[in-house]
């Protein structure tokens, strides 16, 4: 098993990319307004699958690449810090949009909330990366079987995120009108973000290997 304090470190970044307005925000944030937060949660359905369904095909191949070829984890350490000091520049660069600044979308059925849920999820370039960048920074070899530090890690992330994710069907129409009414409240979550992420990339980057 992971350490705690690991264990509280990758919840701590995942919660900070599930803020992060993305694919899986912007299309959930839109459901919700568009035709309710019902709808919004069906669909937040289909991302957890999407989720579940990266967390079984990176874990896997995590395992086999970390034993295989010794110099991975560093590869894979700055390719995270790269891709986090991104994300930092996309939530502060000028023009950045608000997902809940959105576009009104038609009704769709259950089946296809739920279908387009997981496709948005699984096309999502930012999920595909934390898990084949983010997530093995934070396993140690030493600390017991790889496979089984993957998969807690991978369901702290999915926790972290459907929980974040459901506030956010539910509560979308609220939180788009007040982000309407008050824009600097858009602009300090935008750089209070941006701050923590690339904190976060830098204390990768230096880390020292485990």
């Amino acid at each position: 098993m992971p350490e705690t304090t690991q264990l509280i470190a990758f919840a701590l970044i995942s919660l900070g990319m599930v803020l992060t307005p993305g694919p899986n925000m912007i299309y959930l944030v839109s459901r919700s307004i568009s035709q309710g937060p019902a709808a919004g949660l069906v669909s937040l359905g289909g991302i957890g699958l999407g989720f579940i369904f990266y967390m079984l095909c990176a874990v896997f191949g995590i395992t086999a690449l970390l034993i295989a070829v010794p110099f991975a984890y560093d590869t894979l350490r700055w390719a995270g810090a790269a891709y986090l000091l991104y994300l930092a520049w996309q939530a502060v660069k000028p023009g950045a949009r608000s997902p809940f600044q959105t576009t009104l979308l038609p009704s769709d059925s259950p089946r296809r909330l739920f279908a387009m849920g997981f496709v948005t999820n699984v096309l999502n370039p930012k999920i595909a990366v934390m898990y084949l960048s983010l997530l093995p920074q934070f396993v140690s070899p030493e600390h017991g079987s790889v496979l089984v530090q993957a998969i807690t890690l991978g369901t702290v992330q999915i926790l972290v995120s459907l929980s974040v994710n459901a506030i956010i069907a539910v509560t979308a129409g609220s939180i788009a009108r007040t982000v309407n009414q008050r824009p600097g409240w858009l602009v300090v979550q935008r750089w209070l973000m941006g701050t923590v992420l690339a904190g976060l990339a830098v204390r990768m980057a230096t880390e020292a290997r485990r």
